[in-house]
């Protein structure tokens, strides 16, 4: 006689039933030790049907149901898993019955009102598994990850098999939030469950681990698929290893793919040949071109605008415009907007602007319409150039070809305008952006607020900067950073400081270039004390003060007389790695000699150009003025 080894384990290692028979009501203990149940004597013979967590034992018209008891079970998380229990309790069902997907009983064939009373009790457990895979799937729609976590351990617990659905749900959220270890514990829940997994289930963890660059566990998953991975699975892992310039190690798993039979699709060798132009050039990568072709996977127009980019990044610019011409007729493949995008940029850093004027004329003719990004290259060279008039051609050409101009489209003319200190064209050109609906972005007031303080208008720029947050846009550290300085040179530190403090407010830390700016302010101020204290600051900040910093104090030290402790930060600044400046010596030879020590000064001049650190040139410059 077969019977089901239950579900539950008792703290003695012995597997604990009882049965309550319908005649008698009487309830019986059953224990069975080593997984094997010891024999049942009734005077007819047996038949035992299966419920999920029940046993049912027929004797003629009579039944006992063996239902497992007992709290949780120390042996549940043994060394054998609850997913091997189960796999090994379903196998030891008559055979005649048949077990159906995660678990679910199909049917069980019952004589004189057997299947009557089963049929009863599998309906109810059925049930009860339906509506806590609704509550698991309403809780990971939620977002809510712990809670929906917790349920799942307590649905696997009772004996639950989890829908797999909700459950990839799951992983992803967690992987999302960069929790992958909880990601991978759900993985592990849904196995022991006797729930299987789907090759998504892995993809999103894989791709869970190979966001956070943890390659190494994306492998251990890739190992351990219950299911055989698909090109997903291997693209996604490939992706990760060549973004992070690991191809050889990429072309090993490109190996185990081959063997496993899992062909390669035009995604994978695209990623493949896009690595070997960066790490092995274009030469490589065209052999590899010719691998994917022979293995009947045809190229598509991606794949040539990879090899096209690196065969630009090459400075074969002559040899991609050639290869631009013969796509269509060699390869049969017609370039899109991006292939022209990618000659065109190249083009522009060369300076060949006559020959990327006839690339457009050339694209429209064929009928391939120009992007905004089309333009917004060329702006950005014409701009480059100072040529602003021919770049604000381009701008009001750009709506005639269906395209509306976007921050990126502005912000090179602005820059230009301020660079050229025609800050009322470029304040023009603000408002004629906001006008057509384009509102400026951070890089647009950063590119303003960089120009004003140059410009000495610096009181206009921190009214700017209030403004900000008003306008949607909020400051970054940069943006801090630039007024900040700019307050700091016309003398006005403390309003600088309040930047400092409002910055720190709002979650941004400040960095070298703050600090630097604000010693220098407060040295040029006379405020020496103050600018050491925030030198000192900047050190507990486990920020690295750079040369720049370093020679700002020292001025103000020299300045006040305080040329020995100037020399002492020369000190702490060598032995901190930082390497002095010929600015800083001359700083310190500066201070010496204004403090009356003509000679030491001279002396320590000579021995500095002896070796090398400061140029004769600017040692005569330096005598001059002492």
């Amino acid at each position: 006689m077969d019977l089901l080894v239950p579900i539950q384990q008792t703290h003695e290692g012995l597997f604990l039933l009882h049965s309550v028979c319908n005649d008698s009501r009487k309830i019986q203990t059953l224990r069975f030790k080593d997984r094997k149940i010891q024999s049942l004597r009734f005077k007819d013979r047996v038949r035992v049907g299966f419920s999920i967590g029940v046993v049912k034992v027929f004797d003629g018209g009579k039944s006992c149901s063996f239902v497992v008891c007992g709290g949780r079970g120390d042996g549940l998380r043994g060394k054998e898993g609850f997913s091997e229990k189960r796999r090994k309790g379903v196998s030891a069902i008559l055979r005649s019955m048949s077990v159906g997907l995660n678990g679910q009983v199909n049917g069980f064939d019952g004589k004189n009102g057997g299947s009557s009373s089963l049929s009863n009790c599998s309906s109810s457990r059925n049930f009860e598994e339906f509506e806590s895979n609704n509550c698991l799937r309403r809780l990971v729609k939620s977002g809510e990850l712990e809670e929906s976590f917790r349920f799942l351990e307590s649905m696997v617990y009772r004996g639950d098999i989890p829908d797999i659905i909700p459950c990839t749900s799951l992983i992803r959220g967690f992987c999302r939030v960069r929790k992958t270890k909880m990601a991978t514990r759900v993985l592990e829940i849904i196995e022991e469950s006797g729930a299987v997994p789907d090759v998504i289930t892995y993809n999103v963890l894989i791709s869970g681990y190979c966001k956070m660059g943890e390659i190494d566990n994306a492998l251990e998953v890739l190992d351990r698929m219950s299911v055989a991975p698909d090109v997903v699975t291997y693209n996604t892992i490939l992706r990760s290893l060549c973004d992070r310039g690991k191809l050889n190690r990429a072309m090993e798993v490109l190996d185990r793919q081959l063997r496993k039979e899992c062909y390669p699709d035009v995604f994978t060798y695209t990623i493949l040949i896009e690595a070997t132009c960066k790490e092995s050039g274009v030469d490589q990568a065209m052999k590899l071109l010719g691998e994917m072709s022979s293995r009947g996977c045809k190229p598509d127009v991606v794949t040539y605008n990879v090899l096209i980019n690196g065969i630009c990044k090459e400075g074969r610019l002559d040899e991609a415009i050639k290869f631009l011409d013969n796509m269509s007729l060699l390869y049969g493949c017609q370039p899109n907007v991006i292939t022209h995008n990618i000659i065109l940029r190249s083009m522009c850093s060369t300076g060949r602007w006559m020959d990327a004027e006839k690339l457009l004329t050339e694209m429209l003719r064929k009928g391939c319409s120009p992007s905004v990004v089309t333009f917004n290259i060329l702006i950005n060279f014409l701009c480059r150039k100072g040529l602003l008039g021919r770049a604000i051609d381009i701008l009001e050409k750009m709506p005639k070809h269906g395209c509306t101009p976007n921050s990126l489209s502005y912000n090179p003319l602005l820059h230009g305008f301020c660079k050229e200190k025609k800050m009322d064209r470029a304040i023009e050109y603000l408002e004629i952006m906001m006008s057509r609906g384009c509102y400026p972005d951070i890089v647009t007031y950063n590119t303003l607020l960089t120009a004003l303080c140059k410009d000495g208008k610096v009181d206009i720029a921190v009214e700017l900067l209030n403004q900000l947050s008003s306008k949607g846009c909020s400051p970054v550290l940069i943006t801090y950073n630039t007024v900040i300085d700019g307050l700091a040179k016309i003398g006005k530190t403390e309003s600088a400081i309040e930047l400092l403090d409002e910055m720190r407010g709002k979650g941004l830390q400040p960095d070298v270039i703050t600090y630097s700016s604000l010693v220098g302010g407060l040295s040029r101020e006379g405020k020496i004390e103050e600018a050491v204290s925030f030198f000192h600051d900047l050190e507990g900040l486990g920020v690295r003060p750079n040369a720049i910093t370093y020679n700002t104090l020292m001025v103000g030290l020299c300045k006040a007389r305080r040329t020995d402790r100037a020399i002492d930060f020369l000190i702490n600044m060598v032995a901190k790695g930082c390497k002095p400046t010929e600015a800083t010596y001359t700083i310190l030879i500066e201070g010496l000699a204004y403090e009356g020590l003509m000679k030491e000064a001279l002396e320590i001049l000579n021995e500095l150009c002896s070796r090398g650190a400061v140029k004769r040139s600017s040692a005569e410059q330096m005598v001059a003025r002492i």
